[in-house]
């Protein structure tokens, strides 16, 4: 009889082991889910504010070169938008951090030439779709 008890008491004590390391197992999976889902919410939400404002600097770019526009086009305006774009690039990954940070630089030397030169509106542009490409991919990548 005391034989019988001691091994219902064993089974019980393996049984709750047993749950607890499931549980503990299941907390903590579901944990790093969300820290990830989280991760990859704040990269998409940066990457498409990002994108929104490489329109909009593109429009400010077209504005002063094609249509002679100084007011929309102007590029003091640019140097706000590519800020902003640079300091969203943080929420992002390497990749798209380097093709912002090489943006910044190309809109640093040709942003007083933007409205008279097309090599400039060349390379502003060139930059802006490399930095579009390089958020696609990680967007693309992200789980």
């Amino acid at each position: 009889m005391e034989d019988k008890i001691d091994n219902r008491i064993n089974l019980y004590q393996r049984t709750v082991i047993f749950s607890l390391l499931f549980t503990l197992m299941g907390f903590s999976y579901n944990v790093w889910r969300m820290e990830v889902s989280e991760n990859n919410n704040n990269i998409r939400t940066a990457s498409f504010e990002m994108l929104i404002n490489l329109s909009s600097l593109e429009q400010l770019v077209y504005s002063a070169y094609y249509d002679d526009d100084l007011k929309e086009g102007n590029p003091r305006k640019g140097w706000v938008i590519v800020g902003l774009i640079d300091d969203l690039s943080v929420l992002t990954d390497d990749e798209v951090k380097a093709k912002t940070t090489a943006l910044k630089d190309v809109w640093s030397v040709n942003w007083e030439t933007i409205s008279t030169s097309q090599q400039t509106v060349d390379k502003v542009v060139g930059s802006l779709d490399s930095v579009r490409e390089e958020i696609k991919i990680l967007l693309n990548s992200l789980d």
